[in-house]
């Protein structure tokens, strides 16, 4: 069984997590094919915007222990930290287009982590968010110790980490975890719905603001407002700022190639 489904369409690309025996729990082939597929990605002009989900129902229940407990198969953690999840995540923040954390289930460990360092996270109300490393010694990684502070504040981030709650979709939205969870029976459907809107809208506008906001949490106000000045620049360069300024003046419908 291939360890990730891809498929594009209508410039969506969507990256399905494809080990539900083993809640799609990351093993090297999973980290390898995963790395593959974001790459794809960012070098098809085709794909505009970008959904990472699961298969069955997990999300991605994190690193598979069997892996790391068996002498046959455990890479070491220096491995596992320089070659699987550090591309993964420095390519789910540095691909300049929108990506959609779409949690079919539970995210726990890594799992959680991935689905906070993209772009819109949105979540079934079956699932759930579980900060599991505290509860075999080790500390949150996958960038969990840089976004969950930042999404949740540094308290509440502590505690998820030091005590492994596991959060339900619906306190996830409330605490500001994520951007919003639906019923189960029309979850992707609005998943698809938001995706949609997003590979129709200005692609490198979109991909300026992710860069942005990417620089600002580590700049003066000062420095952010120079760094907003040379993105808008870029910004009003494009094509779709001239078709979008067009429409407007025009009173229709604006129609964004992603140029």
């Amino acid at each position: 069984m291939d360890p990730i489904l891809f498929s594009i369409e209508q410039n969506i690309a969507t990256i399905t997590l494809n080990r539900p025996e083993a809640f799609n729990s990351v093993n090297a082939a999973l980290a390898h094919a995963l790395i593959k597929a974001l790459d794809q990605c960012a070098k098809e002009d085709e794909v505009r915007a970008i959904i990472l989900t699961g298969n069955g129902k997990a999300f991605c229940a994190g690193q598979d222990l069997k892996e790391v407990t068996s002498p046959d198969l455990n890479p070491g953690f220096e491995v596992l930290m320089t070659e699987h999840y550090e591309p993964i995540l420095f390519r789910l923040r540095s691909i300049e287009k929108p990506i959609i954390a779409a949690v079919n289930g539970v995210a726990a460990g890594a799992g959680a982590n991935f689905a906070l360092a993209c772009d819109i996270v949105v979540a079934s109300e079956t699932a759930s968010f579980i900060q599991a490393f505290s509860a075999i010694g080790l500390i949150p990684d996958s960038g969990g110790t840089f976004t969950l502070p930042r999404t949740v504040g540094m308290a509440k981030a502590s505690a998820l980490a030091m005590l492994g709650d596991k959060v339900p979709a619906q306190e996830a939205e409330r605490i500001g975890m994520i951007y919003k969870y639906f019923p189960q029976d029309t979850f992707e459907q609005e998943v698809q719905q938001i995706a949609a809107k997003l590979a129709k809208m200005p692609t490198k506008g979109l991909g300026l603001t992710k860069r942005a906001f990417n620089a600002s949490l580590g700049h003066t106000f000062e420095e952010q407002m120079k760094l907003e000045t040379t993105l808008q620049l870029k910004a009003a360069s494009t094509e779709d700022y001239s078709e979008g300024v067009s429409a407007f003046v025009e009173k229709r419908k604006p129609v964004f190639k992603g140029k």
